[in-house]
């Protein structure tokens, strides 16, 4: 199923592609405000934050006066602020509130952050964008060291379902199933698995039609989420009886993640597959398209600059947020040419969608200022601080990484709340492994391995945080518990902190399970 050849036929070189390679960051992006600007003027949000009056500014010969015009008339949201008075509207059936027209999709947010899941407006706008931007990185496939005989094979894209669910109003599901439900039809004809499956909204029926037809195609590149494509991989081995994959897919030759940090899965991986392939990382939020892998061998991602959506980058620190991930009202936001690179930031984005100066909640840094590539480093509330230590998801990603090769065991999973002890605190950790593992030890090297990655945390480990907890689990207790929770699926990921309701939730589920 020739897909990926004919999509570099379809000519994927796009005008886009070449516009972001030969204009500055800043000009892409005073170009994108000022479209996203034009075109929701006259909706409810425009006219009550007086988009004409920020146009003028524009025009402007100070380099940023447009940018501090902005910021001057439009709040920061998040998402209970922006849903309270303008989303809510948009799910009423209401047209232009935040974008012009009707909005007949929302994506059902996996709700990692908070307690419930979230409605993210999905606009006909923003679905070509995705597909634009998506076509983009596909493109970047010619820079790889790839056979012929991978561009004659198919796609095989593991999410969610494309028979969505209707409130009265609009359609609402993951958005994995809402954009591959709108592809074209000739790439629809070619991905895998078939139309049918697609559909399938029981998450175990659709991967063991998957498993079932799996010897019938011809996959050269997987996409998914890590913890459910290794699943899959696992249940096709098994079912086949065969050594790994590529005695199933001989031509498969790339994977495309996101959504988590792929180095715990590496290994577990690696098990599975019978020859390298190339791991290639996305950034695809329910909100947008914000950055893709441009360059093999590469940790960072290329951010969009001209794909429907305008960036703000706030420094993540106590000025701007506070001891609970909550962004502070009058927070200080950088234009994508103001930033440093090596320093954290969250980010702010107002799009096609009709989001405005919202809060995503990812932290990100750049590498790279001038190309604009960027790593994401953790979430605004998926970090834990209970007494000066700053541990972000990266620390612990990383750590978590270095001690799995330490001892020569595979991680997929893991977790970690912050809890009381006596009148300090403690970390406690639950780790998901296969393998056969000393539990004190692990605990000891990823210890030892933050240590080494985070100042702060060693010296509160001397005095406030003396304590740590690690529980070694089947990974089976990671999707047992997504599973009765209700969030069993391509696009759903296990949060890396854990507080509140969930986490009692979570140390009620592992004591009945244990």
């Amino acid at each position: 199923m020739p897909i990926i050849g004919s999509i570099l036929k379809k000519g994927i070189k796009l005008r886009e592609t070449l516009e972001q390679d030969y204009n500055s960051p800043y000009d892409l992006q005073k170009k994108e405000l000022s479209k996203l600007l034009i075109s929701a003027r006259n909706t409810a949000f425009g006219r009550t934050y007086d988009f004409l009056s920020i146009l003028e500014d524009f025009r402007s010969t100070e380099k940023h006066a447009f940018f501090e015009k902005y910021k001057a008339m439009v709040p920061v949201h998040d998402y209970d602020s922006i849903n309270e008075r303008w989303w809510s509207e948009v799910q009423k059936g209401e047209s232009d509130v935040c974008w012009p027209g009707k909005t007949k999709f929302f994506a059902l947010s996996s709700g990692t952050s908070g307690a419930s899941s979230k409605y993210i407006p999905v606009t006909k706008d923003m679905i070509r964008q995705i597909r634009k931007t998506g076509t983009r990185h596909i493109y970047t496939l010619s820079k790889y060291d790839l056979p012929d005989k991978f561009f004659q094979s198919g796609m095989l894209m593991l999410g969610g379902s494309t028979s969505l669910n209707f409130s009265g109003n609009f359609h609402y599901g993951d958005l994995s199933g809402i954009t591959t439900g709108q592809l074209p039809l000739w790439i629809q004809g070619f991905s895998r698995p078939t139309p049918k499956i697609k559909k399938e909204k029981d998450w175990s029926t659709k991967l063991e039609e998957i498993v079932e037809h799996a010897p019938k195609w011809n996959i050269g590149l997987m996409a998914g989420v890590p913890a459910w494509i290794t699943i899959l991989m696992e249940r096709i081995i098994e079912r086949y009886g065969v050594a790994n994959i590529h005695e199933i897919w001989p031509n498969l030759q790339a994977y495309v993640h996101g959504g988590v940090a792929f180095e715990p899965y590496r290994h577990s991986f690696d098990q599975l597959l019978g020859k390298p392939i190339h791991f290639i990382d996305t950034y695809l939020a329910s909100e947008g398209f914000i950055a893709f892998q441009n360059y093999p061998n590469t940790r960072s991602m290329r951010l969009v600059l001209n794909g429907g959506i305008f960036h703000e980058f706030v420094p993540f620190n106590e000025k701007n947020f506070d001891s609970d991930g909550q962004i502070r009202p009058n927070c200080e936001s950088l234009m994508v040419d103001q930033i440093e690179e090596d320093q954290e930031y969250a980010i702010l984005l107002s799009t096609v969608s009709g989001a405005w100066r919202y809060l995503i909640g990812d932290t990100i840094k750049f590498v790279d200022k001038e190309a604009s590539e960027i790593v994401i480093t953790g979430r605004t509330k998926h970090f834990l601080s209970l007494c000066g230590e700053h541990l972000s998801v990266d620390n612990m990603n990383q750590a978590v990484k270095m001690a799995g090769e330490q001892l020569g065991i595979g991680i997929k999973e893991f977790t970690v709340a912050g809890v009381p002890e006596d009148n300090l605190f403690a970390h406690h950790w639950y780790v998901g492994t296969e393998d056969q593992a000393d539990a004190e030890a692990l605990k000891a090297r990823i210890d030892e391995n933050i240590k080494k990655l985070n100042d702060d945390y060693a010296v509160e480990r001397q005095h406030a945080l003396k304590k740590l907890h690690l529980d070694v689990l089947p990974n089976a207790f990671f999707y047992g518990w997504l599973k009765e929770q209700g969030k069993e699926g391509g696009q759903t990921k296990f949060p890396r902190v854990l507080n509140g309701d969930k986490l009692e939730s979570w140390q009620a589920f592992v004591k009945s399970n244990t």
